[in-house]
């Protein structure tokens, strides 16, 4: 069964399993890390999922930790294979922050995404011309740069992969009314992302839900997304975006808090019917 999972689970599958044995072992990370003859920092690296771990690493943990089962320890050291594989984003490792690559693996290999957007569009869905006029607005610098070129191809790349893939995740959006009628990139510019969002849902990829202005339900979280993945291969996360701030969260009782606002935030939002409608109406307002 691990051959089926991608590196980016594989990895958070492994690290888990390495902690709970050296938990289990009633080691610190500071004796591990002596006993082995690595830097405090590398395990700290690997049990944090930051960083990818040798086969050799792996069963050498493994019998310093008193792991001795065949099938558990193969098992790992397959774990340790896969999440050293190279992927599609992997490319991208040098060049963009690293919660945002950890959230692009994550996202590749999900079974269900849940966006809460109060600003703007999720980049999953958003239209080359809005993308880069996104980028100008918050970064006006790098319009020409090699980096906006960057950052605007890594998106419309991520919208093949995860949209155009054999199994695309269920996906959820709901978006504050404020980000529909936005003036990003100019009329014609908003009016055709609008649309793209209509045709995306029209096309059951995705589930869009508008929270309307009239709605009285806020949360202070901020926008997020939650990622989900297949048959309960790994535990949910919350990835989190905003101004200065920029974090994968797997902290159980922060996940459940946000799937709990996310559940309040659709069951005060519109139907999905009526969300479409208003979408479709604000987009012909722009025409």
């Amino acid at each position: 069964m691990t051959a089926a999972y991608g590196p980016t689970v594989g990895r958070r599958k492994l690290r888990s399993a390495i902690r709970r044995a050296r938990e289990a072992s009633g080691l610190t990370q500071e004796q591990v890390a002596v006993a082995m003859d690595w830097s405090l920092s590398k395990l700290i690296r690997i049990e944090a999922g930051y960083v990818a771990i040798s086969t050799n690493d792996v069963k050498a943990l493994l019998n310093h930790y008193q792991v001795n089962d065949p099938k558990r320890v193969e098992e790992l050291v397959q774990l340790a294979r896969v999440s050293r594989q190279r992927s599609w984003w992997s490319q991208y490792r040098e060049t963009i922050r690293p919660a945002y690559y950890s959230y692009i693996g994550l996202e590749a290999e999900s079974s269900e995404l849940y966006f809460y957007q109060s600003v703007g569009m999720p980049g999953l869905f958003q239209t080359e011309a809005y993308a880069q006029a996104v980028l100008r607005a918050v970064i006006p610098k790098l319009e020409d740069s090699a980096e906006a070129q960057t950052s605007v191809a890594l998106r419309l790349r991520r919208q093949r992969e995860v949209l155009d893939r054999p199994d695309p995740p269920g996906i959820v959006v709901v978006l504050d009314e404020a980000a529909l009628h936005r003036q990003t990139g100019g009329p014609a510019v908003i009016r055709e992302q609008l649309l793209h969002l209509v045709a995306l849902a029209d096309s059951g990829q995705i589930t869009v839900q508008v929270l309307p202005f009239t709605s009285t339900v806020y949360t202070p979280l901020g926008q997020f997304v939650i990622v989900r993945f297949p048959r309960g291969e790994d535990a949910d996360v919350v990835y989190l975006e905003s101004t200065g701030l920029e974090d994968v969260i797997d902290d159980p009782e922060a996940v459940t808090a946000h799937l709990r606002t996310f559940i309040g935030l659709r069951e005060a939002a519109l139907t999905a019917a009526e969300s479409l409608r208003r979408i479709s109406e604000i987009a012909a307002a722009l025409a």
